[in-house]
């Protein structure tokens, strides 16, 4: 676990030292990223023997310390983010290269450090670990969102900085601090630790800071950092949407009603069903702000904060079926969301086309890059044989044994608004000719990305596939967390 944290930081000063050396400083980040996958993948037979191992660095009062440790949905997060820092830094060296684009070492050394961040929250043993972790990525991303340097980057910079940290300073650390003045503890305990610690309105006020201190999980209205955010580098985007900081948000919620409230205190609640009024709510105003963007970053943006929502929306019906989908959609969204950006990536460096209404006829002449786009699209529908199909068929199980109606119709209502907002962009592409004033980027004269770009779209697209037909072993991890309950 110290080794999974301490790797991404090695590799990120050997980046730094290897600046006038870019195939190097490349290697280094790719191979980084394998070692720490297999680190990680190690780690699979102890927690499905169901065993548990934590270590405690330093206790600085009684039950606040800084502690790692194994659980099955960390050991999931930790081998997802660590398996697609392979691809996107590969995707990387065709991006940064392709569009030339300026400070690529400290890119990939910032990177490096976001994953070494990543690795904390995944392994973290309490809240109190956590939340240190939690605000490292925060502010080890800002330089990765600001890496243009221009005006509009540095505008969106703060808004990042201002919302993510003032929810989670202002709410999430006021949350946790008072958890620990109730319970005497911050450990992750299955079953929950705040159960006969306190009575209902202050759970629900609890519940409440504790959601919207988490601000990564971009809960409408805390939202707006996410898509200010696109101003990024294609591959930031990814990190963002696919690899680390939105899943460390939607990770962290699922943690927090599993661990800290448990899904039988919650149940018992009524002042607790607002969350799942508000995800749901969120998951249809995110689908239709995507439906009306012409923008295919600003599409995808929205389209994230719709499906994150998901995850937050099947861990508040609290039911073990929906947990497992909650988890399932951390995984299955990875790899059907970063395939999308990565897609939008590819058609940039090529074409600098950004818009859903430039892009007639494009996959005639890339043909890999859409035929990606449309898995990871077809996976965002939730449509077989994409991994999209599994989670959301086990959140909505989920919804229908726990007889929630609205569940239900949100499931049903936004399937169909990614469908719209998805499938004309396919249609386009593959059975609309190219057409109109060369001045508006209709006429398409180029082929495919560069090679990297175009093997990663073609791995997570893959992936993105294969996790459909062979869901085996994340549904075992997303099962051990709720105690082996389907």
């Amino acid at each position: 676990m110290m080794i999974a944290v301490g790797l991404p930081l090695l590799a990120a000063v050997l980046i730094a030292a290897c600046q006038r050396l870019p195939n190097l400083r490349e290697s280094v980040s790719v191979i980084t990223g394998l070692c720490l996958f297999m680190l990680n993948a190690s780690l699979l037979e102890v927690v499905l023997e169901g065993r548990r191992p934590s270590i405690v660095l330093v206790e600085t009062l009684p039950g606040l310390s800084i502690e790692f440790g194994l659980e099955p949905l960390g050991v999931l997060f930790a081998i997802i983010a660590s398996g697609l820092w392979i691809v996107t830094s590969i995707f990387s060296i065709g991006y940064m290269r392709g569009n030339k684009e300026r400070h690529q070492t400290r890119y990939y050394a910032w990177f490096a450090v976001a994953l070494a961040a990543t690795m904390g929250i995944a392994f973290a043993g309490n809240m109190m670990t956590l939340f240190i972790f939690y605000e490292a990525l925060t502010l080890c991303t800002y330089p990765l969102v600001t890496h243009e340097g221009n005006t509009e980057a540095m505008r969106a910079g703060r808004t990042y900085l201002g919302i993510l940290l003032t929810t989670s300073i202002g709410l999430l650390l006021l949350a946790i601090l008072w958890t620990w003045q109730l319970t005497g503890t911050l450990s992750f305990v299955p079953g929950g630790i705040l159960a006969d610690k306190a009575t209902k309105p202050v759970l629900g006020i609890l519940l409440f800071l504790y959601m919207y201190g988490i601000g990564k999980a971009a809960m409408m209205p805390v939202h707006r950092w996410l898509p200010a955010a696109m101003v990024a580098p294609t591959p930031v985007s990814a990190l963002l949407h696919a690899v680390a900081v939105v899943k460390a948000g939607v990770f962290t919620i699922v943690k927090v009603i599993v661990y800290i409230f448990g899904l039988d205190t919650l149940a018992g609640m009524q002042s607790a069903s607002w969350l799942l009024y508000v995800a749901g709510a969120t998951i249809v105003i995110a689908s239709i702000v995507a439906l009306r963007s012409d923008n295919l970053k600003r599409r995808l943006a929205y389209s994230t904060i719709s499906q994150l929502s998901y995850i937050i929306m099947a861990a508040a019906i609290l039911m073990p079926l929906s947990v497992v989908g909650a988890a399932l959609h951390i995984a299955t969204h990875a790899f059907g969301k970063i395939t999308l950006f990565f897609a939008a990536g590819s058609i940039y460096t090529v074409t600098q086309k950004t818009n859903v209404s430039q892009l007639a006829g494009i996959g005639r002449q890339m043909p890999w890059t859409m035929g990606a786009f449309t898995v990871g699209a077809l996976s965002m529908i939730g449509v077989p044989p994409t991994a999209g199909f599994i989670s959301k068929w086990y959140i909505l199980l989920g919804a229908m044994e726990a007889q929630q109606t609205f569940a239900v119709a949100v499931i049903i209502v936004s399937t169909l608004l990614n469908a719209g907002y998805f499938l004309p962009i396919v249609y386009a592409a593959f059975f609309r000719a190219p057409g109109g004033n060369p001045g508006h980027g209709n006429t398409i004269e180029h082929g495919e990305a560069p090679l990297p770009i175009v093997l990663a779209v073609t791995v997570t697209a893959t992936g993105t596939v294969s996790l459909f037909w062979f869901p085996d072993l994340i549904l075992a991890l997303a099962e051990q967390l709720t105690g082996g309950h389907r």
